[in-house]
C-alpha cells in the first residue's frame, strides 16, 4: 500500500504527545519501550499485582506506572486498550466517559470486529478511533514489521499524526480502510496458520514422539514445521484463543481446512490416485499461478535449522498439512499472496514451504505418492487427522476454555525446547527473509 506523505508531523509533536496504555502485558511493554524510545510521554497501568515489577522493569526507561485505567484515560492524547479480547468490553465500559474531547483511542487486539463495537458502544462521540494491529509477536522489535493501521472514525489530522508516529518506529505500515477486510485476512494469516502448526503439535503429542527423533521429519520443510510449531506453543495460549474464537471469518476457513484434510485423507487411505493428483494440481495451478510473485525460500537455508540427528537418514513425508492447506485455499478462492500485506512471520513460512513443495515437480511427486501408498507413515497421519478435527471442533463450538486447555497440554508436551525453538525460528525468520 502506498504511504501517505507526512504534513503534520513534526519532531515537537512526537516527543510532546501523551500515549497511555491500559495492559502492559508482552505486547503493550514492546509498544510502550518503543514510544518512549523516540520522545514520547509514555504510561500506563495493569493489573494491582504487577504494579512493582513493571516499575522495577519501566520506570528507568521513563514509563510511568499510574494507579488505575481511569488515571491513563484521563491524561493520554492517544489512548491504547491493550488487553485480552475477550476482557476488551469490561474494561473500556470502566474507562471510556473520562476520555477527553479529541482523544485518539486504539485497541491492539488482532480481532476488529468485536473491538470496534466496544469502542464504538462506549466512546464519547468526540473521541477518534484510529486502530492498529502488529503482525508480530513480542519477540520482534517493532522496527521493519508488518503493522496494519485502521481509520475507523478520526479526521485527516489525526490519522496523520497517528500514521506519523508509527512511522517514526520505523515499522511497515499497511493502510487497510476497513475492519472487515482485517478480519478476513487475519482469519487466513493468523488462525487458519496456527490451526495447523496447532494440529502438528498435538498429532505428535498424541503419538508420543517428538518429531526431531522420527526420520520422517528431518528434510527442510519439517525443519520450518517443526520451529514454527514450538514458537507458536512458546507464547501464550489466550492470544490464540481470542484469535480463533472471536474472529466472524475464522470458523469458515477453519471448517473449510477440516474439510479439505478429511476429504484429502479419505482419498489417501482409498489409494484414490486419480482423484487425489486431480485434486491437488487444480489447487496448484489456482494458488501458485504465473502470476503470482513467489516468495523463493532458500533450500540451503531452509535444511540447516534441524533439531535432528544428523546421522539419522530422512524418510520421505506426505506434508498432508500443506496438502490440505493448498486445497483449502483452493476452494476458499483465497489468494495467499494477497494477504501477505498482513503477513505474520509463521503465515510466510507456511506459505512458503507450500510454494516449495508444490513446485518442486519431484518433491511433490514424492510427497503424492508417500500420502497414498506409504503406510509406514499413516499412522502419524491418522494423528494429524484427529488433531484437526479436534482444533476444528472447538473453534466451531466457540470454546476458549476447551482451546487454552488443549493448548496448554500441548505447550507442556513441549516445554523443554520451546525456549531453543523460539530461538532458533527466529533466526531462521531472519534468514529466510533476507531472502
Amino acid at each position: 500500500m502506498k504511504k501517505v506523505s507526512s504534513k503534520y508531523f513534526t519532531g515537537d509533536y512526537i516527543s510532546g504527545m501523551n500515549i497511555g496504555f491500559i495492559g502492559l502485558g508482552d505486547m503493550g511493554k514492546l509498544y510502550a519501550k518503543a514510544f518512549a524510545a523516540i520522545g514520547c510521554h509514555v504510561f500506563g497501568c495493569d493489573l494491582p499485582q504487577n504494579r512493582h515489577r513493571l516499575e522495577d522493569e519501566l520506570t528507568a526507561l521513563g514509563i510511568r506506572i499510574l494507579d488505575d485505567n481511569l488515571a491513563v484515560a484521563r491524561e493520554a492524547d492517544f489512548l491504547i486498550y491493550s488487553v485480552e479480547a475477550e476482557k476488551m468490553e469490561q474494561v473500556v465500559a470502566q474507562s471510556a466517559g473520562v476520555v477527553r474531547p479529541g482523544t485518539i483511542v486504539a485497541g491492539q487486539t488482532s480481532v476488529k470486529q468485536p473491538e470496534i463495537t466496544v469502542l464504538e458502544k462506549y466512546l464519547p462521540n468526540h473521541a477518534q478511533i484510529i486502530t492498529f494491529h502488529a503482525m508480530h509477536g513480542p519477540g520482534f522489535e517493532p522496527k521493519g514489521q508488518k503493522l496494519i493501521l485502521i481509520r475507523h472514525r478520526a479526521d485527516d489530522e489525526a490519522y496523520q499524526r497517528i500514521y506519523d508516529l508509527f512511522d517514526q518506529l520505523q515499522t511497515d505500515i499497511v493502510e487497510i480502510p476497513d475492519y472487515h477486510q482485517h478480519d478476513q485476512i487475519v482469519a487466513d494469516t493468523q488462525v487458519v496458520t496456527h490451526v495447523g502448526f496447532e494440529s502438528m503439535g498435538t498429532a505428535w503429542k498424541s503419538a508420543g514422539f517428538f518429531p526431531w527423533d522420527n526420520a520422517s521429519y528431518h528434510g527442510g520443510i519439517d525443519n520450518v514445521k517443526i520451529l514454527t510449531t514450538l514458537r507458536i506453543f512458546s507464547y501464550k495460549a489466550h492470544v490464540y484463543a481470542g484469535l480463533a474464537i472471536l474472529n466472524p471469518y475464522a470458523r469458515q476457513q477453519v471448517k473449510q481446512y477440516a474439510t479439505s484434510e478429511s476429504e484429502l485423507f479419505k482419498l489417501m487411505i482409498m489409494e484414490e490416485e486419480q482423484a487425489f493428483r486431480e485434486r491437488l494440481y487444480k489447487a496448484r495451478d489456482f494458488v501458485f499461478h504465473e502470476s503470482r510473485k513467489l516468495i523463493m525460500f532458500n533450500d540451503q537455508v531452509m535444511k540447516e535449522f534441524s533439531l535432528a540427528d544428523s546421522s539419522v537418514h530422512p524418510k520421505p513425508n506426505s506434508h498432508l498439512s500443506i496438502l490440505s492447506m493448498v486445497d483449502a485455499w483452493y476452494h476458499l478462492q483465497v489468494n495467499p499472496y494477497d494477504n501477505l500485506i498482513g503477513q505474520t512471520p509463521p503465515f510466510r513460512l507456511r506459505l512458503g514451504i507450500a510454494e516449495y513443495l508444490f513446485k518442486n515437480e519431484d518433491l511433490l511427486e514424492e510427497s503424492i505418492e508417500t500420502a497414498l501408498y506409504d503406510k509406514t507413515i499413516r499412522g502419524d497421519d491418522l494423528e494429524f487427522h484427529s488433531a484437526v478435527r479436534e482444533w476444528s471442533s472447538i473453534i466451531g463450538h466457540g470454546d476458549i476454555k476447551g482451546y487454552k486447555k488443549q493448548f496448554n497440554e500441548v505447550q507442556n508436551f513441549f516445554a523443554d525446547r520451546l525456549e531453543e525453538g523460539k530461538k532458533q525460528s527466529a533466526e531462521l525468520i531472519r534468514r529466510l527473509m533476507m531472502g
